[in-house]
């Protein structure tokens, strides 16, 4: 279990540090380009990583959410961003009561093939990808580019539950029988974003940091949950929510300044 585990790890780190790599030689390349004192245009990329809580109809089934991700998009001179951002949402803390109670035996244990206890893991998983406006608005006239920022988005929303037997062979639990358990939820979400954007005037310190609120306007996708075979699955909508902190790591990419050229 730990050696499954350490991998998977090892893993996705490996991928976000080649991430960082990657814009750390990108915001190398913008620095050597340009200085910023004025209002610009510019496209960019960024990464962000945030802590969220959850309420609503989602508060029933997970409880605190990291969330990663990251943001593409362009800024115009009058400070107005253009973009669209795709996150992926993960956690520990699932609520969902008597999930996988059906399964155990009189000592509140899941048996293997192997007629041991098995090691069952339960994880929240998510993913959405939104479409977004915000709008930068300085605060006095030392640095344009930067200031309270205010975004709106909205895009499609997924997530389940995802159960994990590690190195154990559990029948119950592998296949389409999990269908019966992931809880799988879809839909359309929204989500908003107030704080503070700097831009520096040179260099790579450019980032954003404030409060984040996102709704999820969802049904669930299954028709049966094995835990509550007698029980139908509501299709009503769900109103879902998670807030919490944003902090985001912009990399502007400047066009090359025209070098002028003098001849006696």
């Amino acid at each position: 279990m730990e050696k499954h585990a350490i991998t998977n790890t090892i893993t996705l780190n490996q991928k976000f540090l080649f991430l960082i790599f990657a814009l750390l030689i990108i915001s190398a390349e913008a620095k050597a380009q340009r200085d910023v004192s004025e209002a610009i245009s510019t496209p960019y990329v960024g990464i962000h990583y945030g802590p969220n809580w959850t309420g609503g109809d989602l508060k029933d089934r997970y409880g605190f959410t990291n969330t990663i991700g990251t943001h593409t998009g362009y800024k115009t001179k009058r400070n107005w961003v253009y973009g669209i951002d795709a996150n992926f949402t993960f956690g520990s803390d699932v609520k969902i009561e008597g999930i996988i109670q059906n399964l155990k035996d009189e000592k509140g244990q899941i048996i293997n093939t192997s007629g041991t206890p098995a090691i069952v893991l339960l994880m929240n998983r998510g993913f959405n990808v939104n479409a977004s406006v915000s709008k930068i608005i300085p605060i006095g006239k030392s640095n344009p580019n930067s200031g309270i920022m205010i975004q709106l988005t909205a895009g499609y929303v997924w997530h389940k539950l995802r159960i994990e037997t590690q190195e154990d062979e559990v029948p119950q639990l592998q296949g389409d029988y999990l269908l019966g358990y992931d809880r799988l939820t879809t839909g359309f979400n929204t989500s908003q974003f107030i704080g503070y954007n700097f831009m520096a005037d040179r260099g790579i310190l450019n980032f954003y940091a404030g409060a984040y609120f996102q709704q999820g306007f969802t049904v669930n996708q299954r028709d049966l949950f094995w835990d509550h075979p007698n029980e139908k699955v509501s299709k009503d909508l769900r109103m879902e929510q998670m807030f919490g902190l944003r902090v985001g790591w912009l990399i502007p990419i400047y066009k090359r300044q025209v070098k002028d050229y003098y001849y006696n």
